[in-house]
């Protein structure tokens, strides 16, 4: 075909190229365009690494696998110069073909070759046909490159939009650390997505892994403190590494599984919550600048996020706090002072009424209940003026929980003291047993006028006359004990071991 008779075909074929403003498709397509347009029989479209010659995707037409695989290791060589048209360095001369390169503004994206024409040679014409496409490539491929860049930062944004929302819903700390990591490795198409934080003796430990292969090994892995990398972190400079397994700033055991890689500072307000790594795997292509920018926009928005959604945690802590101090009050200063009134006042007409026994007996009962309710209630206002966590496992802790609930009320402390291992030797039948016995001397103890201050002993060292093992409870205050004619109070109760 002449070259005027090919004008219409270059027309449209300049028309068509960058139709599609998905990066991939518009390079295949350029690479279809000019083998049909020239008449070649394979085609070609090798794509550089940016800064580098080394060739990081190849697009071709009419080629099997094998023959991708040489014509890539061949292509570097072909950029270089160093493969004439003839063919060279010990290979047999190969068919005549067409190279072109193509620039994206003044950077050199890659060369488009063409090889095996059939009938005869490429002419001229068809070298003018290919650099003509070649230049409309280029122009493409920057319009592609725009759009692709686009809808990068528009996942980047909706990844960070989702996981502000996913925090400010309300997670606690190691599930919010995670959504941050899940979704970072999956924007920046990492292997992994980890998170680290600063320890205690100065380095930096992984705390939370989220990664498409076996993670064992990773979480628990330390940066030991003074690490190059580690002094970047937290000075809040972001890390980035093109092969973590031969940069020798990377000392962590785990290096060796990965390949680029970048550390994002997680700062927010001149805090440092620690650090988020996104490494690839060995051999994957190394971040962009764009990827570089958007990520670290993305750790500082996360970084964000995760403050403010611990702000927030603490806000309902508080609220929880203050709702049950305030039905803590009410049930003191208001069903307790009733109850106790009435019992009073039961009281008072039980001695009156001494005289007649069955009377005498309904009002005794009448006045046992209503102390026992004063006691369970004071009980439940003890452990509404708890913190909303987890009971303590020990029986230690579980006594101290007790007497720190009654400090509440009482408006003091009360002494604690233990003898023995209480712990190891009081079960915990026994424990529940001794704790209602403490919550009722403590009740007991608060009902009585000036008490100012109550001694609780537990003594797990005590021998019964039989000879067996024994825990004894003491609780003792310097209140005024009407009933006992005046005086401290002292309550003692014992259990065998």
């Amino acid at each position: 075909m002449t070259s005027v008779g090919r004008l219409p075909l270059l027309l449209e074929a300049v028309l068509s190229i960058g139709s599609d403003l998905g990066l991939r498709a518009t390079l295949q397509q350029i690479v279809d365009t000019a083998t049909t347009l020239t008449g070649a029989r394979y085609g070609a479209l090798g794509v550089l690494e940016p800064d580098q010659d080394r060739t990081e995707a190849l697009y071709t037409t009419g080629m099997t696998e094998a023959e991708r695989e040489r014509v890539g290791h061949l292509l570097p060589e072909r950029h270089a110069g160093l493969l004439p048209e003839g063919g060279g360095r010990g290979e047999p001369p190969a068919p005549a073909f067409l190279t072109a390169p193509i620039q994206v503004h003044t950077q050199l994206f890659g060369h488009l070759c063409l090889a095996e024409k059939s009938p005869g040679p490429f002419s001229e014409t068809d070298r003018a046909l290919l650099h003509v496409l070649a230049s409309q490539a280029g122009i493409a491929i920057g319009n592609a490159r725009l759009y692709e860049s686009a809808r990068q930062r528009e996942r980047w944004i909706e990844g960070a939009a989702a996981v502000t929302t996913a925090l400010l819903t309300g997670t606690d700390a190691a599930d919010a650390l995670m959504t941050v990591a899940e979704s970072a490795r999956a924007l920046a198409g990492a292997l992994a997505g980890v998170i680290l934080q600063p320890t205690e003796a100065g380095g930096m430990e992984i705390v939370t892994a989220s990664t498409l292969d076996d993670p064992a090994g990773i979480v628990g892995t330390t940066i030991a403190p003074g690490s190059p990398v580690l002094v970047q972190l937290l000075g809040g400079e972001p890390v980035f590494i093109d092969d973590s397994a031969t940069d020798p700033r990377m000392t962590t055991d785990v290096r060796s599984r990965f390949g680029p890689s970048m550390m994002l500072p997680l700062q927010s307000g001149g805090r440092l919550i620690g650090t988020l790594a996104l490494p690839r795997r060995r051999g994957a292509p190394s971040y962009t600048a764009v990827d570089r920018l958007l990520a670290t926009q993305f750790a500082s928005q996360a970084a964000l996020a995760l403050v403010m959604a611990d702000a927030q945690a603490d806000r309902e802590r508080l609220a929880v706090y203050e709702d049950r101090d305030r039905i803590a009050r009410d049930l003191h200063d208001l069903v307790v002072q009733r109850l106790f009134a009435t019992e009073m006042m039961l009281e008072s007409t039980r001695r009156r009424a001494a005289a007649e026994e069955d009377a005498s007996e309904l009002l005794g009962r009448a006045v046992d209940e209503l102390d026992s309710t004063i006691q369970e209630v004071r009980t439940a206002i003890f452990a509404l003026q708890q913190p909303p966590a987890e009971a303590p496992s020990t029986f230690r802790g579980r006594v101290l929980r007790e007497t720190g609930g009654a400090a509440a009320l009482l408006g003091f402390p009360p002494s604690v003291h233990f003898t023995g291992a209480v712990d190891a030797l009081v079960g915990e039948e026994t424990g529940r047993e001794l704790l209602a016995a403490l919550r009722g001397a403590l009740a007991a103890a608060h009902r009585r006028p000036g008490v100012s201050a109550i001694d609780v002993a537990v003594d797990a060292t005590v021998r019964l006359p039989d000879g067996r093992s024994a825990v004894r409870l003491v609780v003792a205050d310097d209140g005024d004990d009407e009933e006992a004619g005046g005086g401290s109070t002292t309550v003692t109760w014992e259990a065998p071991l």
